[in-house]
């Protein structure tokens, strides 16, 4: 762990070309994060997921919902990269979205359900790609410059793990567990 709140992990880091082998982890952290979520979250009271992470951050429910948010995002990112050549994405503000009502105020559950759900298709589909799939197919970020499907992997598992960790360095700071 780190001791950086914002980044208990670390920041990540970004391959733009992976091995199968290198693949695999990656693909998995992806495919635990909602196990990982949901038992982050377990049992913590209302007032308890109202409690932002850090200083300054995001609650552990916006942190929730920017979950279903952020990984939606990802998710249709891989499949216009898969179905049209290097389509330019659109950006999103995310610290905008953490602050509309579906992500301040309702249950957790319904973005646990979402995220469990998104996240089983998207590792039946990443685990499904083809060699050539992999590496040949790519996107246009607007910020970023040329992503390929590799380096969205890169990110996610990354993301997957990033604010899980949050969470629970919270619930340890806190005497939550």
């Amino acid at each position: 762990m780190n001791d950086d709140l914002r980044f208990p992990i670390g920041q990540p880091e970004l391959h733009q070309h992976l091995t199968p082998e290198q693949r695999v982890p990656l693909i998995e952290n992806v495919a635990q994060m909602p196990t990982r979520l949901s038992a982050a979250v377990s049992g913590l009271s209302a007032a308890q997921l109202d409690t932002p992470y850090r200083p300054g951050g995001w609650t552990v429910r916006q942190v929730v919902h920017h979950f279903a948010d952020s990984h939606m995002n990802a998710f249709v990112r891989f499949k216009l990269a898969l179905t049209e050549d290097a389509p330019t994405v659109k950006t999103y503000e995310e610290a905008r979205w953490a602050e509309t009502a579906d992500a301040k105020t309702p249950l957790i559950e319904l973005s646990l359900a979402l995220v469990e759900n998104l996240h089983a298709r998207w590792v039946l589909l990443m685990r499904a790609l083809s060699e050539e799939e992999w590496g040949g197919r790519k996107l246009m970020h607007p910020e970023r410059g040329v992503v390929t499907l590799d380096e969205n992997l890169s990110l996610y598992s990354w993301h997957s793990q990033h604010h899980v960790a949050h969470i629970t360095a919270l619930r340890k700071r806190e005497g939550w567990d």
